[in-house]
């Protein structure tokens, strides 16, 4: 079957999904004929022929070999991976309540289908079989066939009959719940906004941020003149400058307690039941608790190595968002106010004694740092790294009018894949900013060229005008371009190895990385140009901005390490039990590390879908400071080359990291790209947290 083609059989014509290919161009889906109404039909066909598939596989009466039983499984299920792709995808950026009702039915069916393949015994008699002595295997085959026998224990391969049962189950639940949590968070973020009906309302607002509130009221269907959201890129832009602490307080409230409303969308009662499933399913496959289970395939290795991490970062951070809070409480005072700082009042009085310290205005920065120009900035980032080219497409089928789509292509004109770019923020759309694909680069079954998407959440500018970034939120960008790449990139002959398909405190490295080009004078002098006249950023202003680099890192890197340490603290928890009072137990688990009360975690459990939406990040959130210290050790690299774009450095982080995909084990990719393992000052500097 050649790149592009997933027939689905026993699907009516009229379909799309019953189409072995899309006559569209470069294979995209084509979203306008895509319906609700098609995605059932679809999955259930596809399932029928996945378990047909993998009933033949299982079923061979000859003796097992790689050919027919580990790369027989790696070309099944193409045609649900096809519908799969689109439709998650959808729910993600653009969804509607037809499609989240769809989402409810499938999540179960898919988890109960995906348990009914790891859990088959003839399939894993057949795995554990293969002999690579009798059969020449390649280092990648050898890494497959590794990668499938630790995916299979992993789900309970060796388990009883009794207990593969019970697995299966809570597979199933936990679809549920997972799904149920994440609609219920975006059922909390799409519901609120905070109307600013006057002049004192907007009170200290800039430009920029009263034309975004506009928009978003305009977006939401115009029963006010300006409204703040809950979406990042509004509500903290406007904690930052309003002067309203009474609006600021009751902003930071709602953003702070999404998925804790009471009602239907309480998150609260799907947290305890979560963590009940992960804990039992840990037991029966014999481990300690969930953290050890989940950590026991990671570069980390173990619970212990994690929190070793948190508390050896933690313990500096503290010190330094203590002295900030003194310092922002004595702007309080000498303003003449009488109140105690509060969490909501933070980024105000923080941005004050930027201001006074560093001589540096936000809305100022903003200016220099339009969408277009910080895109621009990491394509030519990847050109002069990678030798790549990004040419727009604008006839060529796309999910939403917002989405733009590149073409990416080597320094020969050799396609690479597709980049999709969906930057604004939108009710339909979940929060946060995210890399998927719509198809995964292989070549097992054909040449297969990936379809790489990034999803973010930014505010859009009335129409006419450029949308303007923060520093941050140009960092989020090149972060998550940074994970396309991981994508992009990716040169491997196996589907299971593709992409960002590795080790999960490693997946963070390509995209942490990648943030440390956005912060070099030669890429900012370069692409930092003020909106209007094109001008480039002023060298002073230039100056003040790097200065300012490691501003407030004591309150980033606690609100951050606080998060990361009450998910491992609740994933230790072997007990699990139902009756887990969620708010008590996030509230204990901070008071032990003496949490300062005028900072929150970066998220509260009710709202914390990296963990609870899904499992990908579930006793698994420390990996983002993992991987920063590999990211500051290896930008330390091209340091020490003498150049940022030095091209051996970049041949070497391509072959062993942005191509590699989990061609090799995380501390072997690492050591390949660097020589060696890395070391943990690096990030402590980053963060200007070293002594």
């Amino acid at each position: 079957m050649m790149a592009g083609q997933a027939e689905t059989p026993n699907l009516e014509a009229g379909n799309p999904f019953s189409e072995p290919v899309w006559e569209t161009p470069h294979g995209l889906p084509p979203f306008a004929r895509i319906r609700p109404e098609h995605y059932l039909p679809a999955f259930e066909a596809a399932l029928k022929a996945h378990e047909a598939e993998i009933a033949v596989i299982a079923g061979a009466t000859t003796p097992p070999s790689f050919a027919d039983t580990v790369a027989a499984l790696e070309r099944a299920g193409l045609a649900l991976d096809r519908v799969a792709s689109v439709f998650y995808n959808l729910t993600g950026s653009h969804t509607n309540p037809e499609l989240q009702a769809i989402e409810r039915t499938i999540a179960p069916r898919l988890a109960r289908h995906g348990s009914a393949i790891y859990l088959n015994p003839a399939l894993w008699a057949r795995i554990s079989a293969i002999d690579p002595t009798r059969e020449p295997l390649s280092e990648e085959e050898h890494r497959v066939l590794e990668r499938y026998r630790t995916r299979f224990r992993r789900a309970g391969a060796d388990l009883g009959e009794e207990a593969k049962a019970r697995i299966a189950e809570i597979g199933a639940r936990m679809a549920e719940l997972g799904t149920q949590f994440g609609q219920n968070l975006l059922a909390d973020e799409s519901s609120f906004t905070l109307p600013l009906t006057g002049e004192a309302d907007l009170a200290g607002l800039p430009p920029f941020l009263v034309a975004a509130a506009a928009s978003a009221a305009q977006e939401r269907g115009g029963a006010h003149t300006h409204v703040i959201t809950l979406s990042r890129s509004l509500i903290e832009p406007f904690l930052v400058f309003s002067t309203r602490r009474d609006l600021r307080e009751k902003a930071y409230e709602a953003w702070i307690r999404r998925g804790e409303m009471g009602g239907p969308t309480d998150n609260r009662g799907l947290i305890a039941e979560i963590v009940a499933l992960r804990a039992e399913r840990a037991r029966l496959l014999g481990y300690e608790s969930f953290a050890h289970f989940k950590l026991a395939d990671t570069m980390a290795g173990s619970p212990d190595a994690a929190m070793e991490l948190l508390r050896n970062v933690w313990t500096p951070a503290h010190h330094r968002a203590i002295a900030e809070r003194e310092r922002l409480q004595a702007i309080v005072q000498r303003e003449g106010d009488n109140f105690a700082l509060q969490a909501h009042d933070w980024r105000h009085y923080a941005e004050k004694l930027r201001r006074a310290e560093h001589d540096l205005d936000e809305s100022e920065i903003k200016a220099y740092l339009p969408l277009d120009g910080v895109i621009a900035a990491a394509f030519d980032t990847a050109s002069r790294l990678f030798g790549l080219r990004f040419d727009e497409l604008t006839d060529v089928p796309r999910y939403h009018p917002d989405v733009r789509v590149w073409r990416v292509s080597n320094a020969d004109g050799s396609e690479v894949g597709l980049f999709l770019g969906d930057y604004f923020a939108r009710p339909s759309k979940r929060s946060g900013a995210w890399m998927s694909a719509f198809r995964s680069q292989e070549r097992l079954n054909g040449t297969v060229t990936p379809i790489i998407v990034n999803v973010m959440n930014f505010a859009r500018a009335p129409e006419g005008e450029a949308s303007l970034l923060s520093f941050d939120d140009a960092r989020t960008l090149f972060h998550e371009f940074g994970h396309a790449l991981h994508g992009l990139l990716s040169d491997v002959t196996y589907p299971l190895l593709s992409g960002t398909a590795v080790s999960g405190d490693f997946v963070e490295l390509p995209s942490q990385l990648y943030e440390h080009w956005l912060e070099q004078p030669e890429v900012l002098r370069r692409h930092a140009r003020h909106h209007r006249s094109g001008e480039p950023m002023p060298e002073a202003l230039l100056g003040k901005l790097l200065a300012a680099r490691t501003f407030n890192q004591g309150f980033s890197t606690v609100e951050y390490t606080a998060s990361a340490i009450v998910d491992m603290t609740l994933h230790l928890s072997a007990a699990g039990e139902d009756g887990l009072d969620v708010p008590a137990f996030e509230a204990e688990a901070l008071r032990r590390i003496a949490m300062p009360a005028e900072i929150n975690m970066r998220h509260r459990a009710p709202h914390f879908a990296h963990i609870f939406a899904g499992e990908s990040y579930a006793a698994g959130y420390y990996s983002y400071l993992w991987s920063e210290v590999l990211d500051a050790d290896a930008f330390d690299a091209f340091r020490e080359a003498g150049d940022i774009f030095d091209p051996e450095t970049a041949a070497r982080l391509r072959k062993f990291v942005y191509g590699a995909g989990n061609l090799r084990d995380a501390r072997e990719a690492y050591t390949g790209f660097r020589g060696r393992l890395p070391s943990i000052d690096p990030l402590l500097r980053k963060r200007g947290l070293a002594a």
